[in-house]
Order: structure tokens, then sequence, then C-alpha cells
């Protein structure tokens, strides 16, 4: 499978809103005043959020960057098996939203790898976030929707090798010898 610009188009994309919406939060608002955007069900309202989701880990940052690095890793090579654009696009959508928080564990206060995340978008007071965590959580739905319909998301391994070997001028088939055991279990 070759690389497919929607993924890396939609990944630059969400970093540049993320980043930009975070710029203009650290700007325009007042850390923890809350702005009524839809009476109580939406505000904005910067915070600095040294955890995971609902706070969740605010005293281990240094194991989420870590985590982070890993995710985004992973979803560097599952973008490159997508199977069709739209599937290329929701894991460019879905990079772009771990880079952006990426971004800021790794250069914000406090320190290299232990950098607040910056939040701005309160729902109910339940929990705030930001655009990126809205590309993450969008990614995710389609991918899971995607997978009770039971539309394609990845090709698999051999399709990967056999689309390989297509880009490369080789046959499917002449990529690798099949071995004795292989041939004699085909009988």
């Amino acid at each position: 499978m070759t690389w497919r610009p929607a993924f890396w188009l939609f990944a630059a994309g969400v970093v540049a809103l993320d980043q930009l919406t975070k710029q203009w939060a650290l700007e325009a608002l007042e850390p923890y005043v809350e702005h009524p955007v839809i009476g109580d069900l939406l505000s904005i309202q910067l915070v600095f959020n040294s955890g995971a989701a609902f706070s969740l880990g605010d005293e281990s940052t240094w194991i989420l960057t870590i985590i982070a690095l890993v995710v985004t890793a992973g979803i560097v090579v599952y973008g490159r098996r997508a199977q069709a654009r739209w599937a290329a696009a929701v894991f460019g959508i879905a990079l772009g939203g771990a880079v952006g928080n990426l971004i800021d564990r790794l250069f914000r206060e406090p320190s290299f790898g232990e950098g607040h995340v910056v939040d701005m978008i309160n729902y109910a007071d339940q929990f705030v976030g930001n655009v990126a965590d809205i590309a993450i959580v969008g990614a995710a739905i389609w991918i899971v929707i995607a997978g009770l319909m039971s539309k394609p998301i990845l090709v698999s391994g051999d399709d990967a090798a056999a689309g390989s070997a297509e880009t490369s001028g080789e046959a499917p088939g002449d990529a690798a010898e099949p071995s004795t055991d292989d041939a004699s279990r085909r009988g």
C-alpha cells in the first residue's frame, strides 16, 4: 500500500487547527474563567491538563507522553495500511489529534515531556477538551462505525505485501518462493 496524501493533509490540518485554537486561548482567555457559549451546556474555559481524559494520571505526565509517542507511531503504521481514502483521512485525523496533544506534552510548561495540555472547550462542567481531543474521539467513532458496518478499514498483511510487490514491479506471487512446508500443506 502506498502513502496517501489525504492521511498527511488531514493530520497537518488538525495539528494546525489545534495549535491555532490553543494559541488563541492562551492569548485571549484568563485561566480558569468560564465564558458561557450555550448556557450551561458549552463554555470556553482555559485550563491546563497534566493528565489524560478527565485528568486521569495527572501525576504521571511523562508516562502519558511515552504512551502518546507509542500511539502516534501506531497510527502512522496503521494509517499506511488504510484500505480507502476515507480510512486514510480518518487515520490522518486521529494522527493530527495525537500529535496536537503530544506537542503540548513535549514543549509546554512545566518541562519537556511533562508539559500540560491546553484545553478550552468546557462540556457542561463534565470535562474540558480541545480540537485534538475532538479529532481523536471523532476518528475513533468513525472506525467503530465502519467496523460495525463491516466496511474494510485496513489492508490485511497479505494484501499489503502484495501491494508492495505491485509497486516494486513484481507480481504478487513473485515476492517470495514458497517453502516446501507451504507447498506440502497446499497439497
